[in-house]
């Protein structure tokens, strides 16, 4: 695996806002099958990135590679129809449909049903037991009829997972998953992180650096736009220039 061809690859990425340059001829590989960070002090650029990768941005100039196929102009809809989805988004779960309702959309939506949705409940019957199975996954069996503004936050982030799921990804790309969440709730989803990602090649920018080193294969530490580092959390960790990036600042 750590041999293979990058599943994910960026070329000389570079974006610039009015002339501020936010990622600066950023180079990057991410292995297949591999839980792969992101992480650096604020401003250090990693959001900026992060969003060039998933497509949310597109970038000034560079490449971005999935499998050997270029996507750099593809739009975020189209990736995630490759295989690379996007999870813990803002509002990406409906608040007034049960936990099993809202896994049952996503299965939907998979199967390009969108039409049949509207006209009759009995269509999506047949996609109950994948929900049920997915919601075990994630540990919500118990919530499964919950509406999903009732969910704790945890929780949520956790039906957000499993609507993920639902899209059958096969790089998963986490947004600061544990954004928010008290100690109980960070100790849970990082479970889930590490369970939900095998077999699977899972990027994520990550605040909570103790998180990182317990989940992450690969760290790619970015200071003011520039790839600074990259390897194992003890590799990064011991580098000097990683400590004077962080020396004194926040772990952001």
């Amino acid at each position: 695996m750590p041999d293979s061809a990058p599943i994910i690859e960026a070329r000389a990425l570079t974006r610039s806002f009015s002339g501020f340059i936010a990622v600066k001829n950023v180079d990057l590989k991410i292995r297949a099958g591999t839980i792969h960070a992101l992480i650096g002090p604020n401003g250090a650029g990693k959001s900026t990135l992060f969003n060039l990768l998933t497509k949310f941005l597109s970038p000034s100039s560079g490449q971005i590679l999935f499998k050997d196929r270029d996507i750099t102009q593809m739009a975020p809809a189209d990736i995630a129809r490759l295989g690379l989805v996007r999870s813990f988004q803002i509002s990406s779960v409906f608040p007034h449909l049960s936990a099993h309702e809202n896994v049952r959309v996503a299965l939907q939506a998979r199967a390009k049903e969108t039409f049949a949705f509207w006209k009759s409940n009995a269509t999506l019957r047949r996609f109950n037991e994948e929900a049920t199975r997915l919601l075990d996954s994630v540990g919500l069996t118990d919530r499964a009829q919950t509406k999903a503004a009732e969910l704790s936050y945890g929780r949520k982030r956790a039906l957000e997972l499993a609507t993920t799921l639902a899209l059958d990804p096969e790089v998963l790309l986490l947004d600061e998953p544990m954004a928010g969440m008290g100690t109980e709730d960070i100790g849970r989803t990082a479970a889930l992180i590490r369970s939900v990602g095998k077999g699977r090649t899972v990027l994520m920018v990550e605040h909570n650096l103790g998180v990182v080193s317990d989940l992450s294969d690969r760290i790619t530490v970015l200071r003011r736009g520039e790839v600074i580092a990259e390897g194992s959390y003890a590799d990064v960790s011991a580098d000097s220039e990683v400590r004077k990036a962080y020396m004194g600042g926040s772990h952001g």
